[in-house]
């Protein structure tokens, strides 16, 4: 039970690279909904108030990426907030982990992996902005979206899987990038 609490962990600090806030109001609307423990002392994720705050977060959050030029500000800001989002995503859902565990895992795994998409999230962005002069921007915030809601969705449901798929992506884009520099 250890792994699966940490794979849903990892996996929803993933899906917070891509939006900060929509993560963290899948796993409170989860965990309202009894579908997903949080681990002790982050019962406030799932209370009235911090849903209604994450969905207001989230709505503006998810438009904001469709100004051009607010974009491209977002990915600068929203950097470290990923960071912070995906240690708290992370830490929250490991429940009967110990601490000793829970938080170098959350830290490093968390922020590590929320880091790692928020980055690779913000790069492609930059450079499909350049390629096109900014109009593929609403087809990469559409997607970002979408894949946010899916992983935190899988984390949900099934996060075993969910982070098997996403080693496999990341495997994939890694092989991509290392036979393109050789």
């Amino acid at each position: 039970m250890t792994l699966v609490a940490i794979a849903a962990g990892i996996a929803l600090a993933a899906a917070t690279g891509f939006r900060v806030f929509l993560p963290l109001l899948v796993a409170g609307l989860a965990a309202r909904w009894g579908h997903l423990p949080l681990a002790h002392g982050f019962e406030w994720l799932s209370s009235t108030n911090v849903l209604l705050a994450l969905g207001t977060a989230s709505v503006a959050e998810v438009a904001a990426y469709y100004i051009p030029l607010v974009d491209h500000a977002l990915d600068v800001v929203s950097g470290p907030a990923a960071i912070a989002a995906g240690i708290i995503a992370s830490a929250s859902v490991m429940v009967d982990v110990p601490a000793g565990i829970m938080w170098p895992t959350a830290i490093v795994g968390g922020g590590g992996i929320a880091a790692l998409t928020k980055a690779t999230s913000a790069l492609l962005r930059a450079k499909l902005g350049l390629m096109t002069a900014g109009v593929a921007n609403p087809v990469v915030a559409t997607g970002e979206t979408a894949t946010a809601v899916a992983t935190a969705a899988g984390a949900v449901i099934v996060p075993v899987i969910c982070l098997l798929i996403l080693g496999v992506v990341a495997i994939w884009i890694g092989r991509r990038r290392y036979a393109r520099a050789g």
